[in-house]
């Protein structure tokens, strides 16, 4: 026995993936191919990874819709593959998201992460059902015309009144006054925040709204609305987007309380440099049947308030649909039609429950997640890894199964019956079989984060319905474990190192130097079964290839320059 353990010990010490000769050395590439100039673009990043000692390219973009794609796509597809065969350099096609479930979504919208919306009120005025709060919520003081001093009655806080937020009686949308923000580019965390405690009910839609106006605001990416729950968790997130210098513009933001009664409600910046931004007209108010999703797993549910009668659609009440499915709260719902024939009486006092679907937007991402436990989905995955071998035929996957950051409550998963860390494993072990059932051999890498205690494996996710961790338990023990959370690298490849997963490193992330690259490759020379490390960027920004290249491969000193 001994011996055994001996000769298994000196086996990973000399597996190929482990020292500092990395065998995978990736450049991502997100990439639509939808004009020739892309080509280029990929073109020269495959030349310098070549010949800077980088194998592999991470490819994403529209390989979840090639049927979709018109006979262009596949010329430059073509020109794409003979560029990277020509420098040696692997295409890794990234593919199959739930988190960012844009191929799917674009087949059938209603295969969306459905939240529950339970026992809404609906009162019946001229044929019609429209919602009627039987809880009213506003935000005090929303027009901010209520101050002393810098100071705004209502708000739990806003960030150093007199110092960054001001009281503003010559700029503003309606009203006498706004709330001006400037001067935070000189406090360290560069915080300018307005928050009030909004009192809601549990399982309930609402949407926020607010005007904004700004002057030379820079980088202007960093100012949204947001809500959390009293526990800090983050129910959701809207990057308004808003141009540097504007004039007053509304803006909007959906979510859902879950099983909360009280949120915090924000419009907030952080990181901003310079400039200043105005915020007017801070309202909320509870929304029904916006974006509500029509799927065997997201059922509708009408009933009588008082004696439970559940009553039938396309015979009580006309189908319910989504006045504008387009997961945002910029439009208003459709109200619901009581057909002639029906058993619903005039002034009737209805309880509606059903899910809706909803976008988080975070930076420049959209993110809308999908359903892991529609069966459509899988079909869906299935044609698309037919065609991705069929162009491509690759050796390697990249699974982008990170930030899934809803899921659990719909019908559909409840009737499961399994814990969130359960239906996760199963959704990556499908995908697994699937991508095997087209090549046997495949090697798949997947994102850490969802499987990962130190990140994302965990409770209180976003709006996920149960509890994430231990997930790692349930997927196949042959993926390969690709680690991005740079503060925790050093725990993430320990845990999944000691579990018996190889692992790579994503790193460089948009950065103006390759400090934290070296970190990384530090990290993974302590790592057994660490094999390799990939450049990611999501801003294109390319000009630190070279030297991550001639990094990773040991042309210069790890170390230097510290």
């Amino acid at each position: 026995m001994k011996r055994l353990t001996f000769i298994l010990f000196l086996a990973l010490l000399t597996s190929p993936c482990e020292g500092k000769d990395y065998p995978y050395r990736w450049v991502q590439v997100l990439k639509p191919l939808s004009k020739d100039s892309d080509v280029e673009d990929i073109k020269s990043i495959v030349k310098t990874a070549s010949e800077h000692g980088l194998n592999g390219m991470a490819l994403g973009g529209r390989l979840g819709l090639l049927e979709t794609q018109p006979p262009d796509y596949f010329r430059r597809l073509e020109m794409v593959k003979q560029i990277c065969k020509e420098h040696n350099v692997e295409i890794i096609p990234m593919i199959f998201s739930v988190g960012r479930g844009t191929s799917v979504i674009l087949r059938d919208l209603n295969l969306a992460t459905g939240t529950l919306v339970k026992d809404t009120l609906f009162v019946v005025e001229n044929r019609k059902a429209h919602l009627v709060p039987d809880h009213p919520v506003t935000i005090r003081n929303g027009g901010f015309e209520e101050y002393d001093w810098n100071r705004f009655k209502g708000y739990k806080y806003h960030d150093k009144p007199g110092e960054v937020s001001f009281m503003d009686k010559k700029v503003f949308k309606s009203g006498k006054a706004s709330i001006r923000f400037e001067n935070f580019g000189r406090e360290k965390h560069r915080l300018a925040r307005v928050m009030q405690e909004v009192k809601v009910r549990p399982h309930r839609c609402y949407r926020l709204s607010c005007w904004v106006k700004t002057e030379r605001l820079e980088p202007g990416t960093s100012l949204s609305m947001l809500a959390l729950s009293p526990d800090g968790r983050q129910l959701a997130i809207w990057n308004l987007g808003v141009p540097s210098t504007n004039d007053w513009q509304k803006f909007f933001m959906g979510f859902n309380s879950l099983n909360y009664d009280t949120v915090k409600v924000y419009v907030s910046a952080s990181g901003e440099k310079s400039g200043k931004f105005w915020v007017d007209d801070f309202a909320i108010e509870e929304v029904g049947l916006l974006n509500v999703l029509r799927r065997p797993g997201a059922p509708v549910t009408v009933r009588d308030e008082k004696t439970g009668l559940v009553y039938e659609e396309g015979k009580d009440f006309a189908t319910i649909k989504a006045a504008k499915l387009n997961f945002k709260f910029d439009h208003n719902p459709n109200p619901i039609e009581i057909l002639p024939l029906s058993r619903i009486r005039e002034g009737q006092r209805l309880r509606v429950s059903y899910y809706h679907g909803m976008a988080l937007k975070k930076g420049r991402s959209i993110q809308i997640a999908i359903c892991m436990s529609e069966p459509k989905v899988y079909e869906i995955w299935r044609k698309q890894a037919k065609l991705i071998h069929k162009y491509l035929a690759p050796n390697k996957y990249l699974l982008p199964m990170d930030e899934i950051r809803a899921g659990g409550s719909c019908a559909a998963c409840k009737k499961r019956k399994m814990t969130m860390a359960e239906m996760l494993g199963d959704c990556i072990t499908k995908q697994v079989q699937i991508i095997r059932e087209v090549n046997p051999n495949a090697e798949i890498v997947i994102w850490s984060d969802m499987l990962d205690p130190n990140h994302n494996a965990h409770d209180n996710y976003y709006l996920v319905d149960g509890d994430l961790a231990d997930s790692w338990k349930y997927v196949p023990k042959d993926l390969l474990i690709g680690c991005w959370h740079y503060k925790n690298r050093n725990e993430s490849l320990k845990f999944f190192s000691s579990r018996g997963f190889k692992t790579l490193a994503a790193a460089y992330y948009d950065s103006d130097t390759l400090e934290t690259s070296r970190d990384w490759l530090e990290a993974l020379d302590h790592t057994p079964k660490a094999c390799g490390i990939i450049y990611m960027t999501w801003k294109n920004k390319y000009e630190l290839l070279a030297p991550f290249g001639d990094l990773v491969t040991g042309v210069k000193n790890r170390k230097q320059d510290r």
